[in-house]
């Protein structure tokens, strides 16, 4: 779309791309990931395939202007399938000489730098602990730098709005977005309308932003600011009706799915933490497909609220991030020695303790895995990326009620806000597995007889003549507590068999190229993309390496032993200390691991992968 008042661009050559990487970067209140995420809705109507990294700073409000308050949000679009969010931007727009410090270092050489000026004033540069000007002083050579007085041009185009100066450049961000449209051939009406409908009770805050918009838009070419325009054609995507979807959106529809689909209702208990919380907020949105939701007042409430409507018949789930899990461990115990189904997600951030609240690692396998007292078996999964967190909630919730068992579902930082079109499945193909309560009025019967899957039955309380007994005890069969050495031997044994057999009834996953060779490099968790796209990399290299990714970690999947066997070594990348490394090792022992690891609250780059791949085949050469 063309806005009514926009100059022609037909003298202006367009330069057509298959890919572009661009970075927003500002203060907190600069709107970067607000703009981020328009930018990345437009570019999914086109259809584009893409994928984004929002990244927030830890601090709720840092001083403006600083080094720490830097909000970025990366996002590249293609013409073709990507992976990742890209390595490196082809365009950074800095609103602030902080912002332009933090990230210029990752700009592509040559790269497109678009500059606030109004920004650089002293006190700003003081600010943002620079000695001297970045835009004089020579740290810009080598880019294409664009200085635009933002400031001063929003203040112009908004000449006659009544809003105050301090609320007219709140609408910078529309400018900036605007501009980008223009530079990339991108549409305006995805954010008209946004805009009129976010603003719908606040007609003069609507009208400054869809001017700020369109001034944007227009300065391209008004100003002559750049030598020609950008296009990113169509992807040629799979045939389908696709949305754009962030990771704690589709985590959430998959709750509501997964609990469709075992027909019983979820009741969601969680308290808010960073950065699971849009969870909560997104499952509230669903009442009226007979969702719960409960805002409790810590962690151990939530999770044993949650535990509470698994004993009465609803399927509990609770959300939370690393320092939550540490809290809800006590109450997990009491899941698996009642034996109910319950989802856990564990949405991880980089720790230990607080840590770095909006920075991404894998940190929380081994404590997922082990980390409750007693021998305290849970089934753990990971998601590898937004568009899969759907299909593994759903998972989740199979395993939970299927095995009578806590199931804890692994995220992160990296998934819950990045972005990337979805597939939307066709929900006929959604296989069901409806719950079976116990109803058969037997007074006195066995609460913890087992089925083929070594699963208990699950008893609504007030069931005429099924009176039972649950709770934190150790129990015999029957369900009175029981102190008797060899019944706590039998019990432990059995909550051990009843996890260990959901390897029964999960896919050996499958190897991404030659199914021997040199090299496999193993995966789990969010790291999917970046590795997918250096193996392939390496492959058209002519290097013998292949790839497997884990979405199930616990118990590990069958066939993993003799696929690993027909490859010289396993390399084992993961954003944490061995963790998965140190699991593979103790349970397939044979085979030789090699570790790469990475704890700097960012994601692998695909170009480090590459070199790690191509260093570890040297290595191997050189015997």
């Amino acid at each position: 779309m063309t806005p009514p008042n926009a100059h022609s661009t037909a003298e202006l050559p367009l330069q057509r791309l298959d890919r572009v990487v661009i970075r927003f970067a500002g203060d907190s209140g600069d709107g970067m990931q607000l703009t981020g995420d328009q930018f990345t809705r437009t570019t999914a109507l086109v259809g584009n395939d893409l994928a984004t990294l929002p990244d927030f700073p830890a601090e709720i409000r840092a001083p403006a202007g600083t080094r720490p308050g830097v909000s970025g949000f990366q996002l590249q679009f293609a013409s073709e399938e990507i992976h990742t969010p890209g390595d490196a931007p082809d365009v950074l727009v800095a609103m602030n000489p902080a912002a332009l410090m933090v990230n210029i270092g990752a700009v592509v050489a040559g790269g497109i730098v678009i500059v606030n000026s109004d920004s650089f004033k002293d006190a700003d540069l003081k600010k943002a602990k620079c000695a001297t000007n970045p835009l004089t002083d020579g740290t810009l050579a080598g880019f294409r730098v664009i200085e635009i007085a933002m400031n001063t041009r929003v203040a112009e185009a908004l000449a006659e709005s009544p809003l105050s100066s301090r609320d007219k450049q709140q609408c910078k961000n529309l400018y900036t977005l605007g501009l980008l449209y223009w530079v990339y051939s991108r549409p305006l009406d995805a954010t008209l309308d946004w805009v009129q409908k976010k603003f719908a009770s606040k007609p003069e805050v609507a009208a400054a932003n869809l001017m700020a918009l369109r001034a944007g838009y227009n300065a391209g070419d008004i100003h002559e600011l750049f030598q020609g325009r950008y296009e990113v054609p169509k992807a040629n995507l799979a045939p389908g009706t696709y949305r754009n979807v962030m990771g704690n959106q589709a985590l959430a529809i998959g709750l509501v799915a997964g609990a469709e689909l075992a027909n019983t209702k979820p009741v969601f208990c969680s308290y808010p933490i960073t950065p699971a919380s849009s969870v909560l907020e997104t499952m509230a949105t669903y009442k009226h497909f007979g969702v719960v939701t409960i805002q409790a007042e810590d962690e151990i409430a939530a999770i044993c609220a949650a535990i509470g409507a698994s004993f009465a018949g609803k399927l509990g789930m609770t959300c939370t991030s690393g320092p939550g899990m540490a809290l809800k461990t006590e109450a997990m115990g009491l899941a698996v020695m009642t034996e109910l189904p319950l989802v856990i997600l564990d949405i991880q951030r980089a720790g230990p303790s607080t840590g770095m609240p909006t920075k991404v690692e894998q940190s929380d396998l081994l404590q997922s895995v082990f980390g409750r007292n007693g021998d305290t078996p849970m089934p753990v999964l990971a998601i590898s990326r937004p568009s899969d967190a759907f299909e593994m909630a759903i998972e989740a919730c199979r395993i939970a009620v299927r095995y009578m068992t806590p199931v804890i579902l692994l995220s992160d930082n990296f998934i819950a806000n990045g972005a990337e079109p979805w597939k939307l499945p066709d929900l006929a193909q959604l296989a069901p597995f409806p719950v079976e309560y116990k109803t058969g009025g037997q007074p006195n019967f066995d609460v913890y007889a087992r089925n083929a899957d070594g699963s208990r039955p699950w008893v609504k309380p007030g069931t005429p003549s099924m009176m039972f007994r649950l709770g934190g005890l150790e129990k015999a069969p029957h369900g009175n507590i029981s102190y008797d050495p060899q019944n706590h031997q039998h019990m432990t044994n059995m909550r051990h068999a009843k996890v260990a057999k959901v390897a029964d009834s999960i896919p050996t996953p499958a190897v991404d190229g030659d199914a021997s060779g040199d090299l496999l490099v193993v995966g789990w968790g969010s790291s999917v993309g970046i590795l997918t796209q250096a193996v392939l990399n390496a492959r058209r290299e002519g290097l013998a390496v292949s790839r497997l990714h884990l979405r199930h970690v616990w118990p590990l999947p069958h066939g993993l032993d003799a696929i690993f066997g027909r490859f010289r070594q396993i390399l084992v990348p993961e954003m944490n200390v061995m963790q998965m490394c140190r699991l593979l090792r103790s349970e397939l022992p044979k085979h030789d691991y090699v570790p790469y690891n990475k704890v700097t609250g960012q994601p692998f780059l695909v170009s480090e992968m590459e070199a790690v791949i191509t260093r570890q085949l040297q290595a191997q050469k050189k015997g």
